[in-house]
């Protein structure tokens, strides 16, 4: 037998916890892309030193001046995902507000009211999921970008030991 929301506390319940549950994991994920974002600064500033300031050989130089374009856009697919997590966070912190709102409206007799408020939870934690999961593929993407650059500084410093 189904029983309607009204008389199940844990249906309520289950719309306020699932949007902190997601708000939390972009929290994470955003806390984490900028420390990568941190790193990728801090790893341009190395490369634009040693550039400047290292005798190096010209291929070695060459390689360094393509790492300062793939960090580039390393940074930016960086701060592309981060501005994704942040609009996951306001998204579903938002659906958490509203199902609050459509939990109060519950008891009172605004039938249409209640289901306004439920569409506009259901598209704000929409929102929010589907920006999560396009953060998380700027994410892989930027992965994939350093490890090709560590895999070419692999090779160049094999070479120099052969």
């Amino acid at each position: 037998m189904v029983t309607p929301i009204t008389e199940n506390p844990f249906a309520v319940l289950t719309l306020i916890a699932a949007p902190a549950v997601f708000t939390n994991a972009s929290s994470v994920l955003a806390l984490g892309t900028g420390n990568r974002l941190a790193r990728v600064v801090d790893r341009t500033r190395q490369l634009g030193r040693e550039i400047h300031g290292t005798e190096a050989d010209a291929a070695t130089k060459e390689m360094w001046v393509r790492h300062l374009g793939r960090l580039q856009k390393r940074g930016a697919l960086l701060v592309r995902a981060m501005s994704f997590f942040y609009g996951s966070i306001g998204a579903f912190a938002a659906a958490s507000l509203v199902s609050i709102l459509g939990a109060s409206l519950i008891s009172t007799e605004y039938r249409l009211s209640f289901e306004v408020v439920g569409a506009v939870s259901f598209v704000a934690g929409t929102v929010g999921f589907v920006g999560l999961v396009v953060g998380c593929s700027l994410l892989v993407n930027e992965t994939r970008l350093a490890l090709r650059l560590m895999y070419e500084e692999a090779d160049l410093a094999k070479s120099w030991f052969k």
